[in-house]
């Protein structure tokens, strides 16, 4: 299973966030699978594919051209893949991908995880979709989506198509139980 990982980028985060990435990434690999991120060889994101890579995991990466020329793209990946805008980048992780897991992070993290999440709902693909939140950051997001539900603003069937879980191997087994 090749598994796309959404993640923070931010420099100055809690660095028990990182190294959780990492162990994330070495959960993967473990588990016998591949990881999809978005190529980039800092913070939570290079954590991620450093742990995949360091147990066994073949790590394809899909980055901007624009952030290749800020040099943050990671260099010891398996494959690397250059598009030209975001759209692209997260056109190309649906298609390589074959589950999602999104790893506490920015809008950026919360854009993606969104987007994959209404194409699951919409049937554009069938692939298993997890949030691991270690520390809760995502608890006032589940609280603001269980009371879109209250208001019936979600319909039925969207919150159940995302497994909410605390435990690397929660996450990945969430995933391969489809």
């Amino acid at each position: 299973m090749k598994i796309s990982v959404y993640c923070s980028s931010a420099p100055d985060i809690d660095p028990a966030l990182v190294d959780f990435a990492y162990e994330l990434g070495k959960g993967i690999a473990q588990g016998g699978h591949d990881l999809v991120w978005g190529g980039a060889k800092i913070s939570m994101m290079g954590a991620v594919a450093r742990g995949a890579r360091d147990h066994g995991a073949k790590t394809i990466g899909v980055i901007p051209r624009a952030l290749v020329e800020r040099e943050i793209q990671d260099p010891q990946a398996s494959e690397l893949h250059l598009v030209d805008t975001m759209r692209e980048r997260k056109a190309m992780i649906e298609e390589l991908s074959d589950g999602f897991i999104a790893l506490p992070g920015g809008i950026g993290t919360l854009e993606e995880f969104f987007e994959i999440w209404v194409g699951r709902y919409l049937s554009f693909h069938a692939k298993p979709i997890a949030i691991l939140d270690p520390v809760n950051a995502y608890g006032p997001l589940k609280v603001a989506l269980d009371h879109l539900g209250d208001h019936k603003l979600l319909k039925s069937g969207q919150i159940e198509l995302v497994s909410w879980t605390t435990q690397v191997k929660e996450a990945i087994d969430a995933l391969t139980r489809g």
